[in-house]
């Protein structure tokens, strides 16, 4: 497009006023969201982008400014965060009153991170890469907030949109994946600058650079997977059973036992004899099984000999306590019948496994969405198993999966990471996929292969640079028998975490502040 005709484009999109400025800012945002996974829909991410600097270049005040980013969030939200609302159909006759702050109470909430980045980003001063540095700045400094406040949400980052490709994805491994969203709206901004005349020929740098990083970026990727085969662990082979159990079945007395049958079934299939350990989902097991011995003995059977059963499972105390704790668990079981090992779900979903302020919301008659009226109990946090027959294992329970640089022990570091999940709640919408997307991220960030078995999918194993080994498609019944991947040497986000993405934020900023320009005077929107 000629730089005639960006400048009018960029003149018009500035000039939008009154709704239709929130409408667009909503639209864009939208749009955005289209790069997420499973889509991948890379252009949508850099015209979006490109419309909301348009769009801050034209507000004349802060608070207009603040509005443009929290309508373009609510639209990246809105969009990207839609499936959650499946989880409410499963029982919509409990939960109706929920959906209207999932739909867009939540969605509205987070949106005020984006309003804060495009805020800060009208602050610097008038248009340009300075503006566009301090955007991305400040829309990385809003991820760690989301990450962290309020017992943190970390889905809908941007940096998961370099998951397109194994080879673009490599550079998690030194910023991470907060690092790498950076990046993202650097890149996907910089076409802004086309339509700046106060740089003639030089309105081309920003796009230029861009360019050439994100080659850099995608560059070094390939170099790094060249060659790069870490091998698998002699004489281990993992049984991943998907039983696919509908969420509206699961907790169904009159449907335990036949749940149970299909997922014994299912491990002792053909190809058993070949497997040493099985791995069941997230709550996929009978629960309490301290104190059900007779439980514990039919499990048994799922286990190869000499190896074991590693399992989802509500656990609670061996003696009855007042009042009664109950925690998400994994636990290992041999062919005895005996717990070798158990992990407690740390992280917690807010309404989902427990509820928030139950003193005030339990009285206006709200409820967790999980079965049972008692509130899950919080684990200590990450941790390493020690398991016969195994390499050192970090487990992560569904949610605990979403959290860069805390996902695994610091005190021990393991060689492999866990994730046994049910994403039955969300049915045949994008979330299944987003989390599959956040799940792979750990293990490039981590350098350590995943292995994760969920109900109803997407099972799958990825080695230490993410790459896919093996998976059961959504909705699939089956096993996946697969060997298990060695990790690599730690990578410099797993040493350093948090703190290169920060210190890539901060240099943005200040390099934002050192080239920003007056700003003059507008006819305020």
């Amino acid at each position: 497009m000629p730089d005639s005709a960006v400048g009018r484009l960029a003149a018009r999109v500035r000039s939008i006023a009154g709704r239709r400025r929130w409408g667009a800012a909503f639209g864009l945002g939208a749009a955005a969201a289209l790069a997420l996974p499973p889509l991948y829909l890379i252009p949508a991410l850099a015209v979006a982008f490109t419309g909301l600097v348009w769009l801050l270049d034209g507000a004349a005040r802060g608070r207009s400014a603040f509005w443009l980013g929290w309508w373009f969030g609510f639209g990246w939200f809105t969009a990207g965060l839609y499936w959650i609302a499946a989880a409410l159909f499963v029982d919509i006759a409990r939960f109706w009153w929920m959906l209207p702050f999932t739909v867009t109470g939540l969605p509205a909430l987070l949106a005020g991170t984006t309003g804060l980045a495009t805020w800060i980003a009208w602050q610097v001063g008038a248009g340009g890469a300075a503006r566009i540095a301090a955007l991305a700045a400040a829309w990385t400094f809003g991820e760690w907030i989301r990450e962290w406040a309020f017992s943190g949400f970390p889905w809908n980052l941007v940096g998961q949109v370099w998951g397109v490709s194994d080879a673009s994805f490599q550079g998690a491994a030194v910023v991470g994946v907060l690092g790498l969203g950076l990046l993202a709206v650097l890149a996907a901004a910089s076409p802004a600058t086309l339509a700046d005349r106060a740089h003639g020929g030089r309105r081309w740098l920003p796009l230029a650079g861009s360019l050439i990083l994100a080659s850099a970026v995608v560059g070094w990727g390939a170099f790094r997977l060249s060659g790069a085969d870490p091998g698998t662990v002699p004489g281990i082979v993992l049984r991943l059973v998907q039983a696919s159990i509908p969420q509206t079945l699961k907790w169904d007395p009159a449907a335990r036992l036949a749940i149970f049958q299909r997922h014994l079934a299912l491990s002792r299939g053909a190809g058993f004899e070949r497997v040493t350990h099985v791995v069941w989902p997230e709550t996929a097991g009978p629960s309490f099984l301290d104190r059900d011995p007779s439980a514990r003995m039919a499990l048994a059977a799922a286990v190869p000999p000499g190896g074991l059963l590693l399992t989802g499972t509500n656990r609670t105390t061996a003696e009855p306590t007042d009042p009664p704790r109950i925690w998400n668990s994994l636990q290992a079981l041999d062919a005895n019948g005996r717990i070798l090992a158990s992990y407690d779900k740390a992280h917690l979903v807010p309404f989902g496994e427990y509820l928030p302020a139950r003193a005030v919301l339990g009285r206006m008659g709200l409820s967790k969405m999980t079965a049972g009226s008692i509130d899950f109990s919080a684990g200590p946090g990450p941790r390493t198993l020690n398991l016969p027959g195994l390499p050192p294992v970090g487990p992560l329970i569904c949610y605990e999966v979403l959290f860069p640089g805390a996902v695994v022990d610091p005190a021990r570091r393991p060689e492999w990471l866990l994730n046994l999940t049910n994403d039955g709640w969300y049915g045949r919408t994008a979330g299944p996929h987003q989390h599959l997307a956040i799940a792979r991220a750990r293990a490039v960030e981590e350098g350590l292969p995943l292995v994760r078995s969920a109900n109803n999918g997407i099972s799958a194993v990825f080695d230490a640079y993410g790459r896919e080994r093996g998976r059961l498609g959504l909705d699939v019944v089956g096993v996946l028998d697969a060997p298990l991947p060695r990790p690599i040497a730690p990578p410099p986000f797993a040493r350093l975490g948090p703190w290169i993405p920060g210190t890539l934020a901060a240099l943005a900023f200040a390099a934002a502040l050192a080239g920003r320009r007056p700003r003059k005077d507008a006819a305020g929107r």
